[in-house]
């Protein structure tokens, strides 16, 4: 395909995924009331037996958080559509194993970004419960709308890119860049990492939430260390039927002896 095709192929799908996200930022902002009862649903889970109201202390601020709710809203609901674009638009300059794997990334990729979210969404209603009664009954709380949108989607948000975790440890096995046998040896010090990580990263100072952060990614480690052990045995059960049994870390036999001319 010349140049000028590519850069016109390029062109149609970025306009097909412009479209498609400005079709969902408009339906989020039209769904505002189902919506909004959804995502304040952790503050009012706080409040049991209390009225669960946010307030606002300027004029521009509930449309402020309408506009961002729904743009955020509208990407992450039309983000198969976009990513399909990307895909489609750089898949024929890959090979066909290049392909499936590309496609596998991108479906485990979108899954556990909506595990993440999950996760986060169940998780800080419970570190509210904590954060907002700490200091006992004789304290009134007056929260604003922007204060906890702004939290919440920054939660979900954090959530939902650290359970991308897997892809990128799944990514450097495929690299070769890490093999098995040295992730199994790192998981002392990955289970420091990752609960260390999940303490800076944690927005709230509840130690739920980085309890569950931190154990969620510790477990997304150990699926990628049996990803990368099943796909390892395969890797020299195919080099054993080939002749070459030695492992990647290991320096391979050189015959120096010189041969008869």
């Amino acid at each position: 395909m010349p140049l000028v095709e590519h850069i016109k192929e390029l062109r149609r799908r970025l306009v097909i995924s412009a479209i498609a996200v400005l079709i969902g930022v408009g339906a989020a902002y039209a769904l505002w009331e189902p919506l909004f009862h959804f995502l304040r649903q952790p503050y009012c889970d706080a409040f049991p037996k209390q009225k669960c109201d946010l307030y606002v202390t300027g004029v521009f601020d509930q449309f402020n958080t309408r506009m961002k709710i729904a743009f955020i809203g509208g990407i992450v609901a039309t983000s198969p559509i976009w990513l399909y674009q990307v895909g489609a638009f750089f898949t024929p300059a890959l090979h066909k194993h290049e392909r499936r794997y590309a496609g596998g990334f991108l479906t485990g990729a979108l899954a556990l970004f909506a595990a993440g979210v999950s996760v986060a969404y169940i998780s800080v209603g419970h570190g509210l419960k904590l954060l907002l009664h700490v200091a006992g009954p004789g304290v009134q709380n007056i929260t604003t709308l922007k204060e906890y949108f702004s939290f919440l989607t920054l939660m979900l948000m954090l959530f939902g890119i650290a359970f991308e975790f897997p892809v990128l440890i799944v990514f450097l096995n495929l690299a070769g860049v890490l093999s098995y046998d040295r992730m199994k040896r790192w998981h002392r010090a990955m289970a420091f990492a990752v609960y260390l990580a999940a303490a800076v990263l944690t927005p709230s100072t509840d130690p739920f939430t980085f309890l569950i952060l931190g154990t969620a990614l510790y477990a997304l480690w150990w699926l990628s260390v049996a990803i990368a052990w099943v796909r390892d045995r395969r890797k020299r059960g195919r080099l054993a039927d080939e002749g070459f049994d030695v492992d990647d870390d290991e320096t391979s036999f050189v015959d120096s002896t010189p041969s008869q001319l």
